[in-house]
């Protein structure tokens, strides 16, 4: 083979792999959401009230928070592509059972299986990705798997809602079952194989944090996610007191999921190069949306164009976070990413919460100004962060400047280095 040739067979991005990812994360959005839209019909299933059946979408979420970092660093030894298909499987049995079970306990229990492999899943698979593409196009990697998110958000959860009022909420989630292990099948054959680096330092949370960009991205994210679900969940009252009819809520949910596939699609074209600028760009967007919202959204087409703009800005913004940490944690980007996943759920849980106290103190209409608020705050840590968080791109002007800093540093070193040296060969010689 050529070096040509082999150089573009390096340079080659596995879409196959990297679609099937897509996929499963559509599945797991859908598989984490679906109970909230077949409430009343699980209830009645299992004979309980539907405070209670909300537990099965609850303790998903808790699940995830308590298990997620220490499942990480037990399993960190199995290779990847064996561990990604193993937990695609455990989605399927834990949405079998869900459908076949006959009591609430046993619905729980196999819950709770699934939760576990999710938040495995969200901390094994960026990091997989990244070792499966060349260097420069982990970015567009990244938006091809995470736009699997935004369809789920924005069809997975609908779709497996009507489909559970068409053939029942059991036959949802059998369906859901089988289009995992199709899945965990496609996963055998397409994911190529990553074995651990022999030399790789063992997955490490307390070193992952000890770098310097991880903590900044850590708060910043979540601090995101938190103002997304604050008005996210309590949209409808928003859209109520705004005066829209009740067909704008579900118009809206969709605009948000679908304007969420179109900033991925432009996080994937900027955040290899420009990830500072746009990150910033991005966030200060939101900021704006939320704002304008209560003045802006009081009718139909400034409501809509509004939540687009707010979904695409906050879809390019899991983009250019998810790059982030991994180029913060270095090589403890895998417990850097799990910490992620833990903030993260923390986040849209104490979101809704925020939201929930901003509707009751300060009424729906003033909810989009309390979910500003941690914004702006999560827009200064990036800001300040420009070191080791979120530093400049190859095309932005300080990354050039920062790169000659560092060239620059390393030749005044370089007389001391070889100072040093020669003293400890001297030292050598006269032992």
């Amino acid at each position: 083979m050529s070096p040509a040739t082999s150089a573009s067979a390096r340079d080659r991005m596995p879409f196959g792999a990297l679609l099937v990812l897509s996929m499963i994360g559509f599945t797991a959005i859908t598989t984490e959401l679906l109970p909230s839209g077949l409430l009343p019909q699980i209830s009645a299933g299992l004979n309980v009230s539907e405070p209670v059946a909300g537990y099965l979408t609850a303790g998903y979420a808790a699940i995830i928070v308590a298990t997620v970092i220490p499942a990480a660093m037990l399993l960190s030894r199995i290779p990847r592509h064996i561990l990604l298909v193993a937990l695609v499987l455990t989605f399927a049995i834990s949405n079998a059972l869900v459908g076949l079970v006959s009591n609430f306990g046993a619905a729980l229990t196999a819950r709770l299986v699934g939760g576990i492999a999710h938040g495995l899943l969200w901390t094994a698979m960026a990091p997989f990705v990244a070792r499966i593409v060349p260097a420069h196009k982990v970015g567009k990697a990244m938006a091809i798997v995470f736009s699997g998110n935004s369809l789920g958000l924005a069809i997975g959860a609908p779709l497996g809602t009507a489909l559970g009022a068409v053939i029942g909420w059991r036959a949802s989630f059998l369906l859901l079952a089988g289009a995992g292990a199709v899945l965990a099948a496609l996963a055998m054959w397409l994911l190529p194989g990553v074995r651990r680096v022999p030399d790789a330092p063992r997955p490490s949370l307390r070193k992952a944090i000890g770098q310097p960009g991880v903590k900044p991205v850590a708060i910043a994210w979540p601090l995101m996610l938190m103002a997304h679900f604050a008005l996210f969940t309590f949209i409808a009252p928003f859209l109520r007191e705004a005066g829209l009819p009740d067909y704008s809520i579900t118009l809206s949910l969709t605009v948000l999921g679908f304007s969420g596939l179109v900033g991925i699609w432009i996080a994937g074209m900027t955040v290899d190069m420009r990830p500072r600028r746009s990150l910033l760009i991005t966030t200060a967007v939101v900021v704006a949306a939320f704002l304008l919202l209560p003045l802006g959204g009081t009718t139909v087409p400034g409501a809509v164009v509004l939540m687009a703009v707010w979904g695409a800005a906050f879809g390019a913004i899991g983009i250019y976070n998810q790059s982030a940490i991994l180029r913060a944690g270095k090589e403890y980007r895998e417990a850097a990413n799990g910490l992620t996943v833990l903030t993260i759920q923390l986040g849209i849980t104490i979101g809704a919460l925020y939201g929930a106290a901003a509707l009751t103190t300060a009424g729906p209409l003033m909810v989009p100004v309390a979910a500003a608020v941690p914004v702006v705050v999560a827009l200064v840590i990036m800001v300040t962060g420009r070191t080791h968080a979120y530093p400049p791109g190859p095309k932005e002007s300080g990354h050039v400047a920062a790169e000659q800093r560092t060239v620059e540093r390393d030749a005044a070193d370089a007389p001391a280095a070889e100072a040093a040296g020669a003293a400890a060969e001297d030292v050598a010689a006269r032992a």
